[in-house]
């Protein structure tokens, strides 16, 4: 996300840095092919802040995006640190109380003092949609009208070429006309447990479920598949580094999530004009889809609802070039218009903002 958005601001005349906690990842190389990317070696976010502040005083950026709690706070304490006054937003990905609910009452104690200490000093503070923006508020103490809502930039990629939909075919092994498809880390927040029970409810046998994504649930969700009778219907398809060939030769799009902060693979799937239904989970599906009006919403942890509305989806006709449109509404363009006003509210001249 943020490569597309650097890619945006480089086109706009911007230079463009990444300053990066640990040099690491699987986009790294691809970031240090086209901008300059700088290591700040610390092993632990709480050591993060003193080699952030030599960064600044060193280079000297007009701006700093800092994304992702702890690291949005480590953000603040660096530029104090560092003494050189440049224009500082932070933006938070997801619903952080939903997050790191599981982490204990001291954690989200640590999570919400830390926030409500920083977040005040920084210039703008962010969230990548409304209820990721709400949550943030309330953890940072902050009222909803200090943080903004910033959807992620999603670009318009190019149609899959005919080799690489010949190999998303393959995987496919079923002809179109069922093939449903869901894109993300195998964890417990994307719940394709529920999934894979609501795949078990929908009618026929012609039907296959692909999961796209890897992560520590395999195995179980492997276990749970057998358990259902459905290990024939679902194809497990690991990690691919770009999902389009296969939303272009999917039937439908469907996400599980318990919570998401946005739900990036939502605007892909839409992009390739690929129908969609989502659990209606805070937050950002239901900003996306606008409350049903671009792709079905069902209410979260409900099977049987998922299984129903992945049937009527299936059956139902789509204008997908409508989809398409929608998705256009979260373009790399109008992402960075809304963070080059925020970042450089009195105006700017590109070839001199860094």
């Amino acid at each position: 996300m943020m490569l597309d958005l650097a890619r945006e601001f480089s086109r706009r005349g911007h230079q463009v840095e990444f300053c990066l906690m640990q040099a690491s990842g699987e986009f790294l190389a691809g970031a240090q092919l086209e901008f300059a990317v700088v290591d700040l070696a610390a092993a632990r976010t709480r050591i993060l802040a003193i080699p952030l502040a030599r960064y600044l005083r060193r280079r000297k950026p007009d701006a700093v995006i800092a994304n992702m709690w702890p690291l949005t706070s480590a953000a603040v304490i660096g530029r104090a640190l560092s003494q050189h006054r440049c224009r500082l937003i932070l933006v938070e990905h997801n619903t952080l109380s939903r997050q790191y609910a599981s982490w204990g009452r001291r954690h989200a104690w640590s999570m919400g003092a830390s926030m409500a200490t920083t977040h005040r000093f920084a210039d703008v503070v962010a969230a990548v949609s409304t209820g990721a923006a709400e949550d943030t508020a309330r953890l940072a103490r902050l009222p909803n009208s200090r943080v903004e809502a910033l959807y992620n930039p999603i670009p318009q990629r190019p149609r899959p070429g005919p080799r690489a939909m010949e190999i998303a075919d393959a995987l496919w092994n079923c002809p179109p006309g069922d093939r449903i498809l869901t894109v993300g880390s195998l964890k417990d927040q994307k719940n394709h447990s529920l999934l894979l029970r609501a795949f078990a409810r929908t009618p026929g046998t012609r039907s296959r479920l692909m999961l796209l994504g890897q992560g520590e649930n395999e195995g179980i969700l492997r276990a749970v598949a057998s358990d259902l009778g459905i290990s024939d219907r679902i194809i497990f398809a690991g990690f691919h580094r770009d999902p389009s060939p296969f939303y272009a030769t999917a039937d439908l799009f469907v996400l599980s999530s318990d919570y998401e902060g946005f739900g990036n693979v939502i605007v892909e799937a839409l992009a390739c004009g690929c129908p969609v239904v989502s659990t209606d989970c805070p937050s950002g599906p239901a900003e996306i889809l606008e409350n049903g009006r671009f792709g079905r919403l069902v209410p979260v942890g409900d099977a049987e609802a998922l299984a129903v509305a992945i049937s009527e989806a299936l059956a139902a006709e789509h204008d997908r070039e409508l989809l398409r449109r929608r998705a256009e509404d979260f373009s790399p363009e109008r992402a960075a218009d809304k963070y080059l006003a925020l970042l450089f509210p009195h105006g700017f001249s590109a070839a001199n903002q860094r």
